[in-house]
Order: C-alpha cells, then sequence, then structure tokens
C-alpha cells in the first residue's frame, strides 16, 4: 500500500511522456514527474519517493526530500498566510497547510514554528498542526530513567524548555539543568531525568549519576588540551565562569576533574587544571 507523507519504495511499472509510472505489490499506480526521474533507469527498477498531493490534490511522488515527514515533528518556516490558515515550506512545490483551527497562536509568514504532519481523516490531505499536545502521549511512557533521547526544543516557560522527546512524549528541559545556548526548534540529544507520578517527564542535557562522569571529562580534559595543556578553572571558579567556557554546571565540572584527576591525567594547581 502507498502511504502518502512518507517514503515508499516502488517498482518502475512503465515511462509515459509525462513521467514514470510507479507501482507497489498492491497494483497501486503513482506518477513521478518527469522533472524528478533519475538517470539512468530501467523498467522494473525500484526508487524510493515521497509520495503526496500535489496543487490539484492528485497522489504524486518526487525523489525531493522534505523537512518533515507523516506523524513526525518539525521546526518549519510560514511561507504565506491565506484565508485557510498558514502555508509551511517543507522542502516541495506546493506548501503544507496549517489551518487556523491548527495553531496554538495566529501564524506570522517569514516566522519559524515546531509543527506535526499528519493525515486529515476527513480530507485525506497531509496537514499540519502547531497544537503538539494532542499529538504527544505521556500515559505509556516507553523510556527509562537515563535513557538517552532525541529532544526537539518546542516552547519556552517559566520553568524551562518544552521538548518532543523521541518524536512520542512531552518533556521539560528545566532552565537549571542548561548550561548553553537553546532555541526553539533545536534538536538535541539528552537523557531521562525523571519520571513523575503525574507522568510529566524531566529531561537533561547529560547523563544523570556516574554515567555523568565520563563525557563530563571527556570534554574538560578536551578543552584542557585545545587550552595548550592548561585550563584556567578551579575550584575557586564562579559557576557562570564555567558555563561560559565549558557549558557545564560547577557541579558537573568538580566531578568530572575528580575523575581526571583519580586518573592521574591532570595535576591541580591554584589557578587551574594541568594535562599531566
Amino acid at each position: 500500500m502507498i502511504q502518502l507523507g512518507n517514503y515508499n519504495t516502488l517498482e518502475i511499472l512503465r515511462s509515459t511522456s509525462v513521467g514514470l509510472f510507479l507501482g507497489d505489490d498492491e497494483g497501486t499506480e503513482i506518477l513521478l514527474p518527469n522533472k524528478y526521474v533519475p538517470d539512468p533507469i530501467e523498467i522494473g527498477q525500484k526508487l524510493k519517493v515521497f509520495c503526496y498531493l500535489d496543487n490539484s490534490e492528485r497522489p504524486v511522488s518526487t525523489t525531493l526530500e522534505p523537512y518533515i515527514i507523516r506523524n513526525e515533528f518539525a521546526f518549519l518556516e510560514v511561507a504565506e498566510i491565506s484565508a485557510y490558515g498558514a502555508f509551511m515550506d517543507w522542502g516541495l512545490e506546493k506548501h503544507l497547510l496549517v489551518p487556523f483551527r491548527e495553531q496554538r497562536l495566529k501564524m506570522e509568514k517569514g516566522r519559524k514554528y515546531v509543527v506535526h504532519c499528519y493525515l486529515d481523516e476527513q480530507s485525506f490531505r497531509l496537514t499540519a498542526s502547531n497544537k503538539l499536545d494532542k499529538f504527544l502521549d505521556n500515559e505509556k511512557i516507553t523510556k527509562n530513567l537515563n535513557d538517552e533521547v532525541s529532544l526537539l526544543i518546542s516552547r519556552k516557560t517559566e520553568l524551562g524548555w518544552e521538548a518532543v522527546v523521541d518524536n512520542k512524549h512531552k518533556g521539560l528541559l528545566f532552565f537549571s539543568d542548561v548550561f548553553k545556548e537553546i532555541r526553539i526548534g533545536d534538536r538535541l540529544t539528552g537523557f531521562i531525568k525523571n519520571i513523575r507520578e503525574d507522568k510529566k517527564l524531566d529531561v537533561s542535557l547529560l547523563p544523570i549519576g556516574q554515567k555523568m562522569l565520563e563525557p563530563t571529562s571527556e570534554l574538560i580534559l578536551k578543552k584542557i588540551k585545545e587550552a595548550g595543556g592548561f585550563l584556567t578553572l578551579h575550584d575557586k571558579s564562579s559557576p557562570e565562569e564555567i558555563k561560559e567556557e565549558l557549558q557545564l554546571s560547577k557541579k558537573a565540572f568538580k566531578k568530572g576533574v575528580g575523575v581526571l584527576y583519580r586518573e592521574r591525567k591532570i595535576a591541580i594547581e591554584a589557578n587551574g587544571i594541568r594535562l599531566l
């Protein structure tokens, strides 16, 4: 079955004046217009294409790679506003519609928003929504503490940054756990910090406990080498200095330095740490 809004691997059935007709194992056919036909091609060859509806609402395929696919999230720019809603640039000729009813706040042309792409069951059209919560499920959390996850930063709140976690869950990255510049739309690697009884999910940019030590100490060691073997950070350095230089909390810095010292890779001096 050909899936609209997703990649499909289809067989080249025949060549016509308008392009190639591709088909699946169930006998369904779809057009690949001439401008997207690769060279060379052979009848019977398999092609990976993205399938969607063109400007005339006809199923069509393309070898272009969109910025978002069905049932996923992405940070897209509004190309134009119409009477129907906001049209997002998703890398294809036909823009992706976010109806007014699917906008958390009124969208503006030229601005970027995190949206979810889905197939509207009534119109059978690919549509996007900025109301992310209804596409996220925290009732059945599939992660454990300290699991590594992907984060898509979606919104800034009073407590921290909301994020889409592994394309499934809603998480919160507290400001106190952030030691580098973050913006909406950033894709980051994170870790599950806490799974609350109320199904809320806390995430961090560093693993917790012992698992944090290895990447932290490696980062500090790298910075010492880049500084020529001596880093002017020490136990008396302010949290702000450490954050600016290493994007780490002072607590994480001290733990990482402790690991390097025990491994005899550094010497701790009054005004900094030196590579041995």
